[in-house]
């Protein structure tokens, strides 16, 4: 959804919460500022099913970043996990909680303004603390925001391989295949986001939307979506076809149109 300038919307709310999921959030709030405490928060935000109103009680899980006033710790690391593990236990209607914690440095830096930058801007909401949105730019789906939030596809492809070859359990399989479906559709979207001119996180949106510039791909997109709500039912071989085929093909795609995302540390 657009702003009426043109720039993109944030495209999630507390008031969107399903009711089923309040609790949680009002919980998770409270275990935020008492794990970390004034002296390390910056900020903290909610994204994903939740707060775009889409989260199925027992199936969704909870999905938080965390803003520091400097870069995290293995300590800080720590801290959030077990506060992730007591959220989980507390509250059965979520299927997990997941806290990406970061240095709010780092999320304002020029390096990250079109990546993570954006990712706090538009695709999450706050729930303590400053927004750092009202520092950072008012974005559009421009050819910049698509290199730098999927451009680095190529980089990817052999580490899933690596992790490929060397899961042992089925839920690990389960959680790569997630990861990788979603993944490669959210690249697909981004290639032709600037033609199409918005954003959207539904996985269907994103898989028209892709199909519509390039249908000779749409079956494995489709199939990547498949993959990604529901790996543990993909066939064995669908994850060969996504990371084989359409992975590499997508990749030279990506740079031929937006060109490549600067390497990481």
């Amino acid at each position: 959804m657009l702003n009426e300038d043109g720039t993109l919307a944030r495209e999630v709310s507390l008031d969107r919460v399903p009711e089923a999921f309040v609790p949680v959030v009002d919980a998770a709030r409270v275990r935020i500022g008492k794990t970390f405490g004034p002296a390390r928060l910056h900020s903290a935000y909610l994204y994903g099913s939740v707060p775009r109103g889409t989260a199925t009680p027992g199936v969704s899980d909870l999905d938080l970043l965390i803003a520091l006033h400097e870069e995290p710790t293995d300590a800080d690391r720590d801290a959030a996990a077990g506060m992730d593990a007591e959220l989980d236990r507390r509250f059965p209607q979520i299927d997990g909680v997941g806290t990406l914690l970061f240095g709010a440095p780092t999320l304002l830096s020029e390096r990250e303004r079109y990546d993570l930058g954006f990712f706090v801007a538009c695709l999450c909401t706050p729930l303590l603390g400053e927004d750092l949105a009202g520092r950072l730019p008012r974005y559009r789906p421009t050819s910049l925001l698509a290199r730098e939030t999927n451009g680095d596809l190529a980089l990817l492809l052999p580490r899933w391989r690596q992790r490929a070859a060397g899961a042992t359990t089925g839920a690990e399989r389960a959680r790569l295949g997630r990861w990788v479906g979603r993944h490669l559709v959210r690249t697909g979207f981004t290639l032709v986001m600037p033609r199409w001119g918005d954003w959207t996180s539904d996985l269907d949106e994103m898989t028209e939307a892709f199909a519509a510039h390039y249908p000779e791909r749409a079956a494995q997109m489709r199939m990547a979506v498949a993959v990604g709500r529901d790996p543990a039912g993909a066939d064995p071989a669908a994850f060969a076809v996504l990371v084989d085929g359409l992975g590499p093909w997508l990749a030279a795609e990506y740079e031929a149109v937006h060109g490549v995302k600067a390497p990481r540390p």
